[in-house]
Parts: structure tokens; sequence; C-alpha cells
């Protein structure tokens, strides 16, 4: 009785101190292993047997699952050893017939199974990436709204004439060399238009036409937005060519930009 009290303080003692816990296990490691054994029907073979580690992990359950309405606590951790070893049994029976990703592949000894499986890190990283798109997008939208701005205007008002889009390349530039520009946009909400002018040599009817589309452009090119600027990067330069060559045909869609 004052050996099953001792045990009982010991377990309850290990339930909330690691080291007690330690002390419990290394303690009734014959047990553990007189358990393994019953199962295995021979003695278990520490660092061999996978049993034994399975066993040691179910007694240091036991300790944690235990409580005194619960039996003897040495009969409690028996069955729990005997039924987690039943489980890690059918586990491994279960998967018998499937080969180890630790295998060579065939007619390649230096290479193994796992090494033509694809990165699931890879993955991870791709659904990162998607969730950052998302998010900045998601925050650009809501800054865009603060200026009455809704993408669909923004895709409605871009220019389709190249010489017009050229335009607006050459104000992205005199916004980007004075950022004292882009601190007016964000300070005002409101497109400095005669200083823009003034800097970037556009007409100002051009931009007015045009303001929404140069709004959301600049504002990409305010602190943040990085993805976004990334995709944009192509229209900062004034003296780049391509959009300056657009198709004539679709200046019929313009009135004279």
């Amino acid at each position: 009785m004052k050996e099953g009290h001792e045990i009982i303080d010991q377990v309850y003692a290990a339930k909330s101190d690691p080291d007690a816990a330690d002390g419990l296990i290394r303690q009734y490691m014959g047990f553990i292993r007189a358990e393994t054994a019953k199962f295995l029907n021979r003695p278990p073979a520490e660092g061999r047997d996978e049993e034994f580690s399975v066993a040691m992990l179910a007694f240091y359950e036991s300790i944690l699952g235990y409580e005194k309405g619960k039996g003897a606590f040495l009969s409690y951790s028996a069955r729990g050893i005997r039924n987690r070893l039943i489980d890690h049994y059918r586990k491994e029976r279960r998967h018998a017939h499937l080969s180890s990703l630790h295998e060579a592949v065939e007619d390649d000894a230096e290479t193994l199974k796992i090494d033509m499986l694809e990165d699931s890190r890879n993955e991870i990283q791709a659904l990162h990436d998607r969730s950052a798109v998302r998010e900045e997008i998601d925050e650009f939208e809501r800054k865009l709204l603060e200026f009455g701005i809704s993408f669909p205007e923004v895709a409605d008002n871009c220019p389709r004439q190249g010489r017009t889009l050229a335009a607006c390349q050459r104000v992205l530039a005199a916004a980007r060399r004075a950022p004292a520009l882009l601190d007016e946009l964000l300070g005002t909400g409101k497109l400095p238009v005669t200083a823009l002018a003034r800097a970037s040599g556009v007409e100002r009817k051009t931009m007015e036409r045009h303001r929404k589309y140069l709004v959301a452009v600049l504002l990409a090119f305010t602190n943040g937005y990085e993805i976004i600027r990334g995709h944009l990067y192509h229209l900062s330069s004034s003296d780049g060519p391509g959009a300056a060559d657009g198709p004539a045909s679709e200046g019929s869609r313009e009135n004279g930009a």
C-alpha cells in the first residue's frame, strides 16, 4: 500500500515537472521493457526496435492521463502501452506494401525515390506569395477608395493610344524625380496637376482626362506596393520606346490626346 502511494505521488509530481517525469521513466525502464517484450514475444533491442520507443512514449502518456480513480498506475500504464503498440502494429501493417521513399530508384543507385518528388516547400512558398499579392492588392484597393476610385474605373480610364500612354509615362517619371509631388498627392488626396504639368511637360487636359489612371499609377510608386510596382515598373521610363509605338488603330478610341 505504501509503495502504491509513493508511485501515485511520483506520477502526480511528474505531470507538471519534466525532470520528475524523466526520473520516473528511468526508474520504470525495466517495466517498460518487460511490457514491450510481452508484445514482441522477445526482449526488445533498444535502438533497433521501434516498439520500445513507442512503449516509452505510451508510459509518458499514461503519466499525463492518470487519475487516482483509474486504478493502480502500473496496470493503467500497462494497458496504455499495449494499446499503443497495437495501434503501431496496425499502422505498420497497413503500410507494409509501400516502398520506402529512401530506397534507391530502379537502375539508379545514387538517386532516392524521395528525390524524385516535387519539393513541397515550393508549393508552400507559392501559397505564401499568392497570399502576399492578395494582401497588397486589398490594401491598394482600400487606398484607391480613399481617393474615390475603384479598380474598374482605373481600367476604364487607362490610356489606349500609344502617345497618350507615353505622356502618362512622363508624368510618372517626373513624379519619381520629385518625391514631394507624391507626398502632395498623399497629403491632399488630389493629383497635383499644375506642378506635374510643369515638371513633365504634359498638358493639363491630358492629365485631367486620365486622372484616375494617373492617381492609381502614382500611388503604386509611393511607400509599399512593391509587388504592384514591379508589374508597373515599365511605366517608369520616360524615354522607353514600347508604349509610344503602340498600334495606331487604337487611336480611334482616344479623342486627340
